[in-house]
């Protein structure tokens, strides 16, 4: 069965605003740390300070610095007790508010003296220092990621409250490459991932491998198309409901967006490229409305040279980061260099005709 466009495509806004219609925030769920890098905090607990009490933050002589002013290797102090001395870690022995290195305090039997000065604070790590008392891992609707575990395990934290939307790739024979791809950067983004393949690409096969699936959000890879082999947005048809397929993007021009009962579905394409520029489009700020995700992180720069587009068109452009400013890598169409090379994207929405060169734009960055 031949799929055809419409005539005439939809405009990328129109079905982004389709897809995201009567979409809410998911549940949260309470997952371990080593399970919850990349997640989406929700709720996080607030944290008990730490270190709880002074500890010294390396080996040497846990000293008072006012009874230490004035000693040096030309005028040795004797001290009249033995000092202590700690391991970094140790808890600071009462009285005792500087460490000193072990070369600055000689000791023969039971005689001790300083060779050096020391202050307030020398060697030593406050009590609240690392972490404030009731201050949270991270702000709700951030992304959680090793630094923010850090502050988890250090704290004594076990579990953090996230939203993990549930992605169900269902991937055309053909597209293999494609479903890999997109695979890996969804559990990047902290999605849970699974999925299926169709036994064949014709419509029956594909819509029987939309049946009975259990997830957040479905995305069937490859088979988008208007090829004579091209059935995935017919069996989508035939098992939910098509919002729009045909859309004035590019790359991205074969996507759809649908539902399959409440469950919202892309379709991407079979060609990396297109799919890669259609999840990045479509699927991302889905995935961000199912997590209560705050904005994604931008990072403005002028552009190295001009970006020049079509009108009626959103296009998006592959940028990397060179001499603090944005070299386009490709527009429209993306070789897979351009792909492996890009650090952000830019959306050129359909009513301008580009950017002139250095032009200060708002990127999207590739990896966070």
């Amino acid at each position: 069965m031949t799929q055809r466009l419409p005539p005439s495509l939809t405009p990328l806004d129109t079905a982004l605003a389709a897809l995201l219609r009567g979409v809410d925030p998911i549940a949260t769920i309470e997952l371990p740390l080593t399970e919850a890098a990349g997640c989406i905090a929700a709720g996080t607990p607030l944290l008990a300070a730490f270190p709880t009490r002074d500890i010294a933050a390396a080996d040497g002589w846990a000293l008072c610095a006012n009874d230490i002013v004035g000693a040096s290797a030309y005028s040795p102090l004797p001290l009249t007790t033995a000092p202590v001395w700690v391991d970094a870690g140790d808890a600071m022995p009462p009285g005792c508010d500087c460490v000193l290195d072990a070369d600055a305090v000689e000791v023969s039997g039971p005689l001790a003296q300083v060779l050096a000065e020391g202050v307030p604070g020398q060697g030593v790590r406050r009590a609240g220092s690392d972490i404030a008392g009731r201050a949270p891992a991270v702000a709700e609707g951030h992304l959680i990621h090793p630094a923010t575990l850090l502050l988890a395990r250090t704290a004594g934290v076990e579990k953090l409250s996230v939203r993990r939307p549930r992605l169900c790739i269902v991937n055309v024979p053909g597209a293999a490459v494609t479903a890999h791809m997109i695979a890996e950067i969804a559990r990047a983004a902290g999605l849970q991932v699974q999925a299926r393949e169709a036994a064949a690409r014709d419509a029956a096969s594909i819509a029987e491998a939309l049946g009975d699936l259990t997830c957040d959000i479905v995305a069937t890879v490859g088979g988008s198309g208007a090829g004579r082999r091209d059935a995935a947005v017919s069996a989508l048809a035939r098992h939910g409901d098509v919002l729009a397929h045909g859309l004035a993007l590019q790359p991205g021009r074969t996507a759809a967006v649908g539902r399959l009962g409440p469950v919202p579905i892309v379709a991407l394409p079979g060609s990396p490229d297109h799919a890669l520029a259609a999840w990045l489009a479509l699927a991302l700020p889905l995935v961000d409305r199912l997590s209560a995700r705050q904005l994604r992180r931008r990072m403005t720069l002028p552009l190295a040279r001009k970006i020049a587009s079509s009108v009626g068109i959103a296009e998006i452009a592959l940028l990397a980061e060179e001499h603090h400013a944005w070299l386009p890598l490709a527009v429209g169409e993306w070789p897979l260099q351009a792909i492996a090379r890009a650090d952000a994207w830019l959306l050129v929405p359909a009513s301008h005709e580009g950017f002139a060169a250095g032009t200060l734009v708002d990127a999207y960055l590739m990896r966070e």
